[in-house]
């Protein structure tokens, strides 16, 4: 594996990211699929140039994908209108009881409320997915420390007690309020309201060819996992919903997810 230090002065090479695809590729020849959550991530730290060599990678990987994506033209225009009239509605209706939260979180630690993180979508491209924050101002720098008690079964990091985590944090990562400031992604254009959920580059740089499927599509708000257990659902399990939506969506499969989606927040379904 790279040296954590060439990280840290940002002298991240093609040859650093190929290595660790390269392992990740070996261990799915030899069998080895990871059935524990991943606690120590070889990469933290993703300069520009980095990210634009994982999207060069990424994109050439799905070259030879063998999932066809459902969805004409005239689909992929209508969902792109939808997108921006229900996100633009939603972004009016709750502007004001955003800036509430927006509040209590500032009052809390005095900190900025609204947090961004570089994310990939459809082709492994870097985009900024916003957030209100949930955590302590110093989180990202601070994961290096808590990766161990990773509790999830995959690449995605998940912990029952992050001690990054605020008080306010706990109430909005439960009630999916956190969310909500990604309506601003959808309306710019970086996310759909279905899709994918956008990965972290720390875990796309571990993904086999199988699970970067999951970026042949623009990522989204919400997918199948979201609506059927969230955090609860398997990684690989996760990975196979995503493929399923992109094999068989429709606009009436999206209008679908969007309900059942209000209905698993409601209710809490496998929220965190």
């Amino acid at each position: 594996m790279p040296n954590q230090k060439s990280f840290k002065k940002n002298l991240l090479t093609e040859d650093d990211i190929t290595e660790v695809m390269l392992k990740t590729l070996e261990k799915e020849k030899n069998g080895q699929k990871e059935t524990e959550g991943v606690t120590d991530y070889p990469i933290l730290e993703f300069d520009s140039h980095a990210l634009n060599l994982l999207y060069t990678g990424v994109r050439e990987t799905l070259r030879y994908s063998n999932v066809k994506v459902a969805g004409s033209k005239g689909y992929e225009a209508v969902k792109r209108g939808f997108d921006v009239i229900v996100s633009a509605l939603a972004l009016t209706v709750l502007l004001i009881p955003l800036g509430g939260v927006c509040l209590l979180i500032y009052v809390e630690d005095k900190g900025n409320p609204i947090f961004s993180q570089v994310r990939l979508t459809k082709d492994g491209k870097p985009f900024r997915m916003y957030k209100l924050r949930s955590m302590c101002m110093d989180a990202e720098a601070k994961f290096a420390q808590v990766q161990k008690e990773n509790k999830s079964d995959g690449l995605a990091f998940k912990s029952d007690d992050d001690p990054r985590i605020t008080k306010i944090g706990k109430f909005i990562r439960k009630t999916s309020i956190d969310e909500l400031p990604q309506f601003w992604n959808v309306l710019k254009g970086d996310m759909s309201l279905i899709g994918p959920r956008p990965p972290l580059p720390r875990e796309v740089v571990l993904y086999t060819p199988e699970q970067m499927n999951r970026l042949l599509v623009k990522g989204g708000l919400s997918c199948i996992c979201q609506t059927e257990g969230r955090s609860d659902m398997e990684f690989e399990k996760w990975v196979e919903s995503d493929i399923r939506y992109i094999k068989n969506r429709s606009l009436g499969m999206d209008v679908s997810l969007l309900f059942k989606t209000a209905a698993a927040v409601i209710m809490r379904k496998g929220a965190k």
